[in-house]
């Protein structure tokens, strides 16, 4: 379906991505807009702002980017909103004994709600990302297909699972048939000021120091030691609070054991970190809630798809089910291993995305 507004929000992050993104969008004949999201709150001693995704380099370089290929650019606080929705929610995911997956959560509420909003008072029908994937429209199904980059290396369909219909009408990914050397490519030949620039890294908020101690230091807590038990209830030794780990770790429990153990377990009620051999810790089956699916409205019966249980991970052939009105049972033909609690399992059928969800 076209779209005959020639308005386009660029969300730019003063990453090279995101700056090709918005020349080529101008180079289209799109009136553009470029925007920079400041994430990180002001008042906190805890987050290094300079160490974050929106230091102040980063937004004079989208500002110089936006200046050099002539379009206007506009510096929007959503710190609150980021806050709420992807420092909390980590925060929390770990004090329940789930893994996280922030960027997730970070496009579901702030790249594509939060910035739509500023679309609509921009009076602009598109917003654009740097990210590498497709949307296109199926006539045949009336939907708005996701669909893998073409460069698979640098792919990020599985962060954009959580998109809507309404979302992906009026989403514009330009990057998502080029590579990454191309992309420079263009950024160097326009003398972008950050065509060199590294990418950036996948939790922007922690930045020299683990996630357990950014916690500790962001809450202000001190978390209780606990046990780490076998299947049979056995005491093999004390954990240093549940924030310390998750599903398929193997280091820094600080014990010495006879053999190999991994964490297969992490349960808040009891304070307990179950420990298991490598071998107990792959499973077939899984559940997922907070579920989207966009291939489809609902999925009837069993579907043949392939699942990707983490982002740096290839997608393994499985069966799906939809269970409930927000639950899919997902049944892999092999084993995977640490399936964890509070990660992202995203559905394939080829490179389409027909949905995913929260492991649960």
């Amino acid at each position: 379906m076209e779209n005959t507004n020639k308005k386009a929000v660029i969300a730019m992050s003063g990453g090279v991505d995101s700056s090709v993104a918005a020349l080529l969008m101008k180079d289209k004949g799109f009136d553009c807009v470029g925007v920079t999201m400041k994430l990180i709150p002001d008042d906190t001693d805890v987050i290094d702002f300079e160490a974050s995704c929106c230091t102040q380099k980063d937004i004079e370089d989208a500002q110089k980017v936006a200046k050099s290929i002539g379009i206007p650019h506009y510096l929007y606080n959503f710190s609150d909103r980021f806050k709420e929705c992807v420092i909390d929610n980590f925060v929390s995911c770990y004090e329940n004994g789930r893994t996280p997956n922030p960027c997730v959560e970070c496009n579901r509420h702030l790249k594509f709600a939060a910035l739509f909003g500023k679309a609509e008072e921009l009076g602009c029908s598109l917003v654009v990302t740097g990210h590498y994937a497709k949307v296109e429209y199926d006539e045949k199904i009336g939907r708005y297909l996701l669909k893998k980059a073409d460069d698979l290396s640098k792919d990020q369909s599985y962060v954009l699972y959580a998109l809507t219909q309404s979302q992906l009408s009026r989403a514009c990914f330009p990057l998502g048939s080029l590579s990454k050397d191309t992309v420079r490519e263009i950024a160097e030949r326009n003398s972008f000021i950050n065509a060199d620039k590294g990418d950036s890294q996948d939790i922007c908020f922690v930045k020299n120091c683990s996630y357990s101690e950014f916690i500790e230091n962001y809450t202000g807590k001190k978390y209780p030691e606990g046990n780490f038990v076998d299947a049979d209830g056995k005491v093999l030794g004390r954990h240093k609070g549940i924030i310390r780990y998750t599903v398929g770790q193997r280091k820094g429990l600080g014990l010495a054991l006879p053999e190999p153990l991994y964490v297969s377990k992490v349960d808040k009620e009891t304070n307990t970190v179950l420990l298991s051999k490598e071998a107990d810790i792959f499973t077939r089956e899984l559940y997922a809630e907070n579920i989207n699916l966009i291939a489809c409205e609902k999925i009837e019966g069993k579907l043949n798809i392939k699942a990707k249980i983490r982002y740096r991970q290839q997608e393994a052939p499985a069966t799906v089910e939809q269970i409930g009105e927000d639950k899919l049972r997902i049944v892999f033909d092999t084993p995977q291993r640490a399936v964890t609690k509070g990660q992202a399992v995203v559905l394939y059928d080829g490179d389409i995305v027909v949905g995913g969800g929260t492991i649960c």
